[in-house]
Formats: structure tokens, sequence, C-alpha cells
């Protein structure tokens, strides 16, 4: 590259392809960010152009490059990305996870969300396990510039890959101050209230899947017997991963509590941030997390979190006194009864918010991950 040239940045989005999940959240708050910046020209690979333009509003279409709808759809790694990268001279090329061969001139960037699929290999089959770790090992140790998205991660990615962690930027989740701010809670109550006929609820959002740990939380709230007090328990998100016990747990639901328990596999943007607007109380059970988005939105739209203490969660200290190691039933029982009777008080979720938007910032990532490319 040569010196004041524009770098020309590609990057993988196929995550937009598919069902939602942390990496879209990723992809779509970095680079809506970088686009703000005039310093470099970036071109986005899918094999669905509407949904990119529709996450990158103003994108002009021809920064849009489409992949065959290959099936499977990995064989876009084979044919599609590196017939892109010869025919455009591209600097650099951002992938999650997985690359390609390496192309002449080209520097990859690898951005390496967790290897959960090695520290809980439980909630993961072996062919996912065996697959994974050959295919990322591969692409990180390739990779010119090595990023992850949390200390933890960063620390597991080394032990696991054998890279210095000295070698891993940590490239961290934003929150947008904007996230929710569309409307009030009032607001946002009569939306939600309207639209779904629901009001005073629990809400959890996240892909299921074991990790997620829905169960602890399903089981929690009908011991407690919340639907008797007129609570609801909302999910919303997609399966991912079938956990025969949590579908046998629902399926056993009584009509009673039937009426009380509600689960979205997907809710439109507007909708979802009125969900999290208007809820009593969102609560993370989960066991693992490379980097754990939804406490964090949650937090910004300034109501009571109650979340899970492990993996990259455990520096989410804000959310002390109502943490908890999600191996702990018992533990979690009394944070979620303790939370419910006292509730947050309005300074101090303002100031909880204001604290996560200091922390997890789009415009300081954006910042740190272009002072890679050099």
């Amino acid at each position: 590259m040569m010196k004041g040239e524009r770098i020309k940045l590609f990057v993988d989005a196929h995550c937009f392809d598919t069902e939602y999940q942390g990496m879209q959240t990723f992809v779509c708050g970095l680079y809506r960010e970088i686009l703000h910046q005039d310093t470099m020209d970036i071109y986005f690979g899918t094999d669905n152009a509407d949904n990119i333009l529709k996450a990158f509003p103003g994108l002009p279409p021809a920064r849009v490059l489409m992949y065959k709808k290959r099936k499977p759809s990995v064989l876009r790694y084979l044919f599609d990305i590196p017939g892109i990268l010869k025919n455009n001279g591209f600097h650099y090329a951002h992938f999650q996870y997985m690359s390609p061969q390496p192309v002449r001139h080209c520097k990859y960037i690898v951005t390496m969300h967790d290897v959960l699929f090695n520290d809980f290999r439980s909630s993961f089959s072996w062919q996912y396990r065996i697959s994974r770790n050959l295919l990322f090992n591969r692409s990180m140790q390739q990779a010119a510039i090595k990023t992850t998205v949390s200390d933890y991660s960063g620390k597991r990615i080394s032990r696991h890959f054998n890279i210095a962690e000295e070698q891993l930027a940590i490239i961290p989740n934003g929150i947008s101050s904007m996230f929710g701010a569309g409307f009030s809670r009032s607001d946002a109550r009569e939306i939600i209230f309207k639209k779904y006929g629901l009001d005073n609820f629990i809400l959890f959002v996240s892909r299921i899947e074991p990790r997620k740990n829905h169960l602890l939380l399903l089981e929690k709230y009908l011991e407690l017997e919340l639907y008797k007090q007129n609570i609801s328990l909302v999910f919303i998100g997609q399966q991912s991963i079938p956990v025969a016990a949590l579908q046998k747990r629902i399926s056993q639901l009584t009509a009673g509590q039937q009426l009380f328990f509600r689960w979205f596999e997907q809710v439109d943007q507007q909708d979802l941030e009125a969900f999290y607007r208007s809820c009593r109380l969102f609560v993370y059970p989960s066991k693992a997390e490379g980097f754990g988005i939804p406490p964090l939105e949650a937090a910004v739209c300034k109501v009571p979190v109650l979340c899970s203490n492990t993996t990259a969660m455990q520096d989410y200290g804000f959310f002390k006194p109502f943490t908890f190691d999600p191996e702990n039933e018992v533990e979690f029982g009394n944070q979620l009864k303790a939370i419910l009777e006292s509730p947050v008080s309005a300074s101090r979720l303002e100031s909880i918010a204001e604290e996560v938007l200091e922390k997890y910032s789009w415009k300081n990532s954006a910042a740190a991950f272009c002072k890679l490319l050099v």
C-alpha cells in the first residue's frame, strides 16, 4: 500500500444472512462508526444485499459484493471470497472466526469472539468442536491482525490456540446511547401492551442453546410462583441448539402458567427495544459468554438487570450486588426474589447506564481498530 493511499477493506458480512447473533451487532456497530470516517473504502460481502443496505443506511449499493448462494454456504471461503479479493485489490479483509486461504497482497484481520466450545465442551457436539478447532485455529494463526472482544476471550484463545496474549488486540463491543431511546418507558409499555398484550414482565433476550441457561430462569420463575403475582416471563430468541429439558418443561406448563409465559423467536428492532425499555426486570443467566451484549443493552435502557457473573461477564461489576453464579440455583433464586422485592433506584439505574456507555463505546472501539491498519 502506497503512502497516502486510501485503505480498501473487505468485510465478510455473511452473518447478516442468517439468524440474529452477536457477530451482527459487532460488525454493524464497528463499521457504522468507521463509515463516518473518510479514511478508507469499505465493501461488504453477502448473499443478501437488502440486509446489508438496511444495516448501513446510505451505503452505496456498489459497496455490496454478492456471494453466490451455494450449498453448503461455507463454499464461499473456497470460491466467492478468494475471487472477490483477487479481483478488487483489497489491502485488508476482515473475517469473524474463519478466513479462506491467504490471497497475495491482502492482509487478513480475524476477530475470534470466543472459544467456548473448548471451555464448555458438554454444550457442543464433538463434530462442532473438532471442525471449529481446525478451521478457527488455522484462521487465527495465519491472520496478520488478530482481535477479540474481551480480556476473558483473549486469555482463552491464547491458551487453546497457543497465541501470545500481546498478539491479540481487544476490540470490545459497544453500546449505542440511542438504543431504546426512541421512546419513553411509558410509550414503550403502551406499544408492547397494545401489540403483544404484555405488561409487568421479566425479559431474557438470547438464542436458545444449552449454555444460555433458559431452563434455570424458567424453573425459578415457576418455583417462586411469579405468575400468581401476574408477572409474565418473556423469552426472545431463535433456537440454535435444541435443549430437550427446556422443551419438556415448557410442554408441562399448566394452562394457568401458559398464560404468563411467552417465547418469541424474533421481533423487529423497534419492538425489541420497546421490550427492553418496558420490562420490569431483565435477567441474563448465561453460563458462558465471550462478551455478552444483551444485559448491557438492557442497562442503557435503564431497567434493572440481574446478570450472571462468570466468563466475560466478570467485567460487569456495575450490576453488583445483583449478580450470581449460574451454577448456583439457590443463589440465583434468592437474587431473583431480592431484586423483585427491592427494586433498583432510578438514580442507580442512571448511574449504571452512564458507566456502560462510557466503558463500551463504538467510537473508542473503532478508533482502536483503525490504529491496527497500517
